[in-house]
């Protein structure tokens, strides 16, 4: 039976009317976002945490923050980074949270007269090092416990962002997070990656698109949902029915609901 969540939304914004949502819609798990103040490190209550979770008998998977860039050629800041994940995991073992999603940063770009240069592309060897050295901290941190860092695709994989995926989906702690709307955006093309290396897709964010309209209600866009959706059952992925409002919300369940599922 596939686990299906929803993400923690701008109207739902205490972690109580989150949860009471949640129960509502007979979902399993909410993703809870680290963009927001009220789920960064410092702000989260670990034991209020767990009581709503057992109270509303549901879990949890977190959202890493979308600026969090391990990489950053600036050791300061990429230590900031680096801690940031290592905390989360700490905090995933009190909390029981099978999943951390992540992006995978591009990082600085240069616009050159015909071309733009990323620089991560160009300083590729110290960039490489970074994702060894971040694979083996996760690693270290995770031991044992049964956590894994999906990656999530964002808008087409450059080629130094498939040689890092490729070490760390070399491990064990880290898998991948298949977002239908944004691969939609960029017309398809993190697809095919995907799917070669379906072995360790764990995770999805569903919700469907039309053109460059994304996070639209399930049924109320153009994706073939159907297809998606076998293959999410396929690899036993969680599912976030990630729309942005209650509504949008309350739709895709619905729809779900008479999909059979």
């Amino acid at each position: 039976m596939l686990k299906l969540g929803m993400p923690t939304l701008m109207e739902t914004d205490t972690l109580e009317s989150c949860a009471a949502l949640c129960r509502e819609l007979k979902l399993n798990f909410i993703e809870l976002n680290m963009n927001l103040p009220q789920y960064q490190l410092n702000a989260i209550n670990v034991p209020h945490f767990k009581e709503l979770a057992d109270r509303y008998g549901l879990f949890y998977t977190i959202h890493l923050d979308e600026n969090l860039n391990v990489s950053d050629f600036n050791p300061y800041i990429a230590e900031g980074y680096r801690r940031t994940v290592a905390e989360t995991i700490e905090l995933a073992k009190k909390l029981g949270t099978p999943v951390l999603n992540m992006h995978l940063s591009r990082g600085v770009y240069f616009t050159l007269p015909e071309r733009k240069v990323y620089l991560f592309s160009e300083y590729r060897e110290p960039y490489l090092k970074s994702i060894r050295d971040f694979r083996q901290m996760c690693e270290e941190a995770i031991g044992g416990d049964d956590i894994r860092i999906c990656i999530e695709n964002c808008s087409g994989y450059p080629a130094f962002q498939k040689e890092a995926l490729e070490i760390l989906l070399a491990s064990p702690v880290f898998g991948l997070t298949f977002d239908i709307g944004h691969n939609h955006s960029c017309g398809g093309l993190d697809e095919p990656y995907i799917l070669e290396h379906k072995a360790h897709l764990h995770h999805m964010h569903l919700h469907d698109a039309s053109g460059r309209k994304d996070h639209l209600a399930l049924g109320a866009g153009e994706l073939d949902l159907g297809n998606y959706l076998a293959i999410a059952k396929k690899q036993n992925c969680r599912i976030v029915l990630e729309t942005k409002t209650i509504e949008g919300l309350k739709q895709s369940v619905h729809w779900m609901r008479s999909e059979g599922y």
